[in-house]
């Protein structure tokens, strides 16, 4: 701390580790789908889906500034941020970030969920749980297919969004987000308290029940898991 500068620690390890897993695993997967390798994109799909059960669990029983609890607002304190009318200062994802994490994590969640389900134009691969859609009804299975393209068109808007947003913060407010992305840590030029940090043995149910649910969707979803 210098003068009246604080320094604490923002990001855990977990949520920064998601946030660069999902930055690498989406143009990995619109690659492999534009060589036509639908096996690894399925893969990679895979491991997205157990990224972002594991940041749903981690909104949960993470650090403060990762918990939803912490972070999402109603649309009266959204409105009043939007306004200039919202007083103190913001350490974390501030009500409007709040709003582009959680669209985010809503738009990944539908977009892996269709790809599951969705079959290839020409039938030759499937995601795993497509056995759920009735042998008969293959419009359902081409529309599955066609809002999973669709939804990454919206995935690249909101990626756009948020890129727009950190050179606005960057530029105009002089509020640089990448760095604590990176360290974990931010600066502030007046004294904020440190938010608490999760202890990492947490780690474990989060990592254990995310891997489980993945593992399960993997081999069909099947009821029961270990019938």
């Amino acid at each position: 701390m210098t003068g009246t500068q604080t320094t604490i620690r923002l990001w855990d390890l977990p949520l920064r580790l998601f946030h660069w897993g999902v930055v690498i695993l989406i143009p990995l997967m619109w690659w492999t789908y534009k060589q036509g390798n639908m096996e690894r994109h399925a893969t990679f799909g895979l491991a997205l889906l157990f990224l972002v059960i594991f940041r749903l669990i981690w909104g949960l029983i993470g650090s403060e500034t990762s918990r939803f609890i912490h972070f999402v607002k109603g649309p009266f304190t959204v409105f009043g941020y939007l306004t200039g009318k919202h007083n103190g200062k913001v350490v974390g994802h501030n009500p409007l970030g709040a709003l582009s994490v959680v669209a985010l994590l809503t738009v990944l969640l539908a977009q892996i969920g269709l790809g599951l389900f969705s079959q290839d134009t020409d039938a030759l691969f499937s995601g795993p749980l497509n056995h759920y859609i009735p042998a008969d009804n293959l419009d359902l299975g081409d529309q599955v297919h066609h809002w999973h393209k669709l939804g990454f068109n919206v995935i690249l808007a909101l990626v756009g969004v948020h890129l727009a947003a950190i050179l606005f913060y960057t530029l105009v407010k002089k509020d640089r987000l990448v760095p604590p992305m990176v360290t974990g840590r931010k600066t502030y030029d007046e004294p904020v308290a440190q938010p608490d940090i999760a202890p990492l043995w947490r780690l474990i149910p989060a990592l254990a029940i995310a891997g489980a649910v993945t593992w399960w969707v993997a081999h069909g979803a099947n009821w029961p898991p270990f019938g």
